[in-house]
């Protein structure tokens, strides 16, 4: 009987195990993915998206399709339990997968804070594709009146949403929401002053304002309480709290590190059960911390194709090198951008066209397996 890998998840850093699968079958082993949909969609063009950038087809990957035309199985449905003892990954419809050698890059989930019972206007800015939902109500209200609206959190993602629903309204004929991040104490905390202060002065420019009073307790579909016990109201919020791992892991009691992502060695292997790797948003990373990016999960790639293909083989594995520093750039709307690289730090129209390219062209290399 033919070796079983199974993939759950097809986000970015099983890019090129996706675009590879043939190499696998063609060698006699099955090969079955499991994902909650027919697409994947690239989270670094989402706020993008929202901002009506790029369409859903600029930024999302055939998945179905690409497993599929390869002799690959796929799967449609969500993992949430893996039991290492006998090989087996449980979906939540109940059935079960079994596998020789399993790969996770099931990415991760935001925080849903304390949310009351009437939450109907409002959106996670995962997953990406209800970042649609959000598009359109957005344009519904703010048609009849000029709406308020809060993004929860003080990271990139509340950074890149509140400028694209700047971008959004103004590109429809509309009035620009009464936009406010509510993100703690400080602003883009973990990055470099100049940075912060680079994006903050974009953001104001364009009327949108950043609240560090303090952080919000609860949420409601009307409104927002802060720990002191002051309300603000909004018709709209949106969640961007920074992303937590898949709690797959934790409910399977698998090896984790303090933020619950599969610990992984430097071959992206758990070494309480070899069989199993994993990559991106869900792992931690044992060698060295990352930062939730996608830079890493791209630079995984190669290493987990690699390695998934020796550990069917039964030969050495290959070790992950990080690497070094990576390019930093956001997209605040607008065609307004801020990018960092080392020393360089630069902001305004060119730092969003080389986002725009990078984005696109990585896009593109990977649709092009479609064909």
């Amino acid at each position: 009987m033919s070796k079983h890998l199974v993939l759950v998840g097809g986000g970015h850093a099983h890019m090129l195990t996706l675009a590879n699968l043939y190499q696998f079958t063609q060698k006699g082993y099955a090969v079955s993915v499991i994902g909650p949909s027919a697409f994947h969609y690239y989270s670094g063009m989402g706020p993008g998206m929202l901002g009506k950038t790029y369409a859903p087809d600029d930024i999302r990957f055939a998945t179905q399709k690409v497993v599929e035309q390869q002799g690959g199985q796929f799967i449609l449905g969500k993992a949430t339990h893996i039991d290492p003892e006998k090989g087996v990954v449980a979906l939540e419809s109940g059935n079960q997968i079994p596998y020789d050698v399993l790969s996770v890059n099931a990415g991760s989930y935001v925080p849903r804070l304390n949310l009351l019972s009437k939450t109907d206007n409002v959106y996670a800015v995962k997953p990406i594709e209800r970042l649609l939902d959000a598009q359109e109500r957005i344009l519904t209200l703010n048609a009849h009146k000029q709406i308020s609206v809060a993004i929860l959190g003080g990271g990139p993602s509340a950074a890149e949403i509140s400028g694209n629903i700047w971008q959004l309204a103004s590109i429809s004929g509309q009035q620009p929401p009464r936009i406010t991040i509510f993100a703690g104490k400080r602003f883009l905390a973990r990055f470099a002053d100049k940075v912060r202060a680079k994006v903050a002065q974009s953001l104001k420019e364009r009327g949108i304002r950043i609240d560090t009073s303090g952080y919000v307790q609860a949420i409601s579909s009307g409104s927002i309480t802060m720990e002191s016990g002051q309300k603000h109201t909004c018709d709209l919020a949106f969640l961007a709290l920074g992303v937590k791992p898949n709690p797959i892991f934790t409910h399977s009691h698998l090896p984790t590190g303090p933020d619950g992502g599969l610990l992984v060695n430097q071959y992206l292997q758990c070494e309480q059960y070899p069989q199993i790797f994993g990559g991106g948003d869900c792992i931690y990373f044992e060698p060295q911390p990352l930062d939730k990016v996608g830079v890493y999960a791209v630079r995984q790639n190669p290493i987990l194709f690699a390695n998934l293909m020796a550990a069917l083989d039964d030969r050495p594995l290959q070790a992950f090198d990080p690497g070094g520093d990576y390019l930093l750039i956001f997209n605040l709307g607008g065609n307004q951008g801020v990018l960092q690289k080392k020393w360089l730090l630069m902001g305004g129209k060119p730092a969003f066209l080389i986002k725009d390219y990078i984005d696109r062209k990585f896009m593109k290399k990977f649709q092009a397996i479609e064909e």
